[in-house]
């Protein structure tokens, strides 16, 4: 489940403003697999307070007045990728401000959510005010790193227009198989990058690579699409993607936990394959025009852009 918790309306005004131009930017990985969009002009993110109580789902309203601010900068840079969306606060992700759609397809619901990571990385950003303890560092950078998903709901709790909870189609069981180490060495052994590669390979074409990107995932115990382009233009499309796909894999769920619980992810899995033989050309011809640029970045560290053949 997801709560929706707190909105605001200043912030959701700031999102329905129509906004034009805004600048230029390419599509990225960084060598930690994080993706970001590279701006053609730099960005200021003020300092906010490090520590917020969990359990309290109401923002501190020195943390939304700052929001607020940095959202009316940031709206106007990249208008079409905040455009019909909605700000909620989550508590626990302060430092991550989320937003989402509803879609419905077929009398099925699905969350476009997404995060914006503004959490301060010395190696790629420029210290403006130095932070202290208790607030983070004023910073320039010209990556805006994002978290996207397009979530497959079973309900929704509230309104459309005002929901208080989403409630997640779980297609997949517990993913969390045991634990290897001892002591203070100890860590949990789950599935859901082996889900994540089964499920990506799978929908692709043959001998395809696109590394590090994973089109279809298994966070929120479910079968999740990370759309490469997330503007509002483009991210509808992809909401018939996953919905086919989601019906596509619906029957294979079961069988393919049990191969990975006992054997981690290979192409050459005999259940890999035979369910490749039956992938409709469509599901995978729609991968086909994606490919990635590996380059070296200024601190020569490993990056990859994003090439979308427009013409495939």
């Amino acid at each position: 489940m997801i709560r929706a918790h707190t909105s605001d309306v200043e912030i959701n005004g700031i999102l329905k403003e129509e906004s034009r131009g805004g600048v230029t930017y390419t599509r990225h990985f960084n060598q930690s697999e994080d993706y970001f969009l590279k701006l053609s002009e730099p960005f200021e993110v003020p300092s906010f307070s490090i520590h917020h109580d969990i359990r309290q789902s109401e923002p501190t309203p020195e943390y939304i007045k700052t929001l607020r601010r940095f959202m009316v900068q940031l709206k106007s840079l990249v208008p079409d990728l905040f455009a019909d969306l909605v700000y909620i606060f989550d508590p626990a992700e302060v430092l991550r401000p989320t937003f989402y759609r509803l879609y419905r397809l077929e009398e099925r619901y699905y969350l476009f959510h997404l995060r914006i990571d503004l959490v301060f990385r010395p190696q790629r950003h420029e210290v403006v005010v130095r932070g202290t303890n208790d607030t983070t560092p004023v910073y320039r950078t010209d990556h805006l790193v994002l978290d996207s998903n397009i979530i497959p709901l079973k309900d929704v709790r509230g309104s459309s227009s005002t929901p208080e909870l989403f409630v997640v189609d779980e297609l997949i069981s517990e993913t969390w198989i045991g634990e290897t180490g001892r002591g203070y060495f100890v860590q949990g052994i789950w599935i859901d990058s082996d889900l994540t590669k089964f499920f990506s390979k799978l929908m692709m074409p043959r001998g395809k690579r696109i590394y590090p990107y994973y089109p279809f995932n298994s966070k929120f115990r479910t079968v999740c699409l990370s759309p490469l382009e997330p503007e509002a233009t483009k991210r509808r499309v992809m909401i018939p993607v996953l919905h086919r796909s989601r019906v596509f894999l619906e029957p294979h769920l079961e069988r393919i936990q049990q191969v990975l619980r006992e054997q981690e992810f290979q192409e050459s899995l005999p259940l890999f394959q035979e369910i490749k033989e039956t992938v409709p050309p469509e599901l995978e011809s729609h991968w086909a025009p994606v490919s990635m640029k590996v380059y070296l970045n200024e601190d020569d560290m490993k990056e990859f852009q994003v090439i979308i053949d427009a013409e495939s």
